[in-house]
């Protein structure tokens, strides 16, 4: 494989990567219930430091996506290193569908004031595009679990 294709993916993993940070700070200031506050009350908010705490599975999940492009570049595909970083890639993204799920709920029934349906959808998306890149990992996961166990059984007859 040509290193300009995993070059790409990772500028744009750290595209990524800058957005989310980007946002993440920007974000909570524009919010409704932050309009009137100060920078320190801003970032003291529950809600939010609650959406701090839950950004650490998606900024793992990145990592774990840059490294296992990494292991491409090195041909270290085929190895158990490559599908230890997908069943982290796996972990971080069920982890991160669980942390969308509990703010869900405390919007759905402690928020009683804001109207949820839009954040609730916006979670049931989010919540769908982690379940199909938890999927993708899983099944990648066991496709070159299998493709190692091939190599080391073809490595031992040599």
């Amino acid at each position: 494989m040509k290193k300009g294709s995993t070059l790409f993916l990772r500028f744009v993993l750290c595209l990524i990567a800058i957005g989310a940070f980007a946002g993440m700070i920007w974000f909570p200031q524009t919010e409704g219930r932050a309009a009137n506050l100060d920078l320190i009350s801003i970032y003291t908010d529950p809600f939010i430091i609650y959406i701090y705490i839950g950004s650490i599975p998606f900024f793992v999940g990145l990592y774990q996506a840059f490294k296992l492009l990494n292991f491409i570049d090195s041909n270290k595909t085929f190895s158990q290193d490559a599908v230890n970083t997908l069943k982290n890639m796996k972990y971080a993204s069920i982890s991160l569908i669980g942390l969308i799920a509990l703010a869900e709920l405390y919007i759905r029934f402690v928020a009683v004031g804001d109207d949820p349906a839009g954040p609730t959808a916006l979670g049931i998306f989010a919540s769908f595009t982690v379940a199909v890149i938890a999927t993708a990992a899983a099944v990648f996961q066991k496709l070159l679990q299998n493709a190692v166990d091939i190599k080391s059984e073809n490595d031992l007859t040599v």
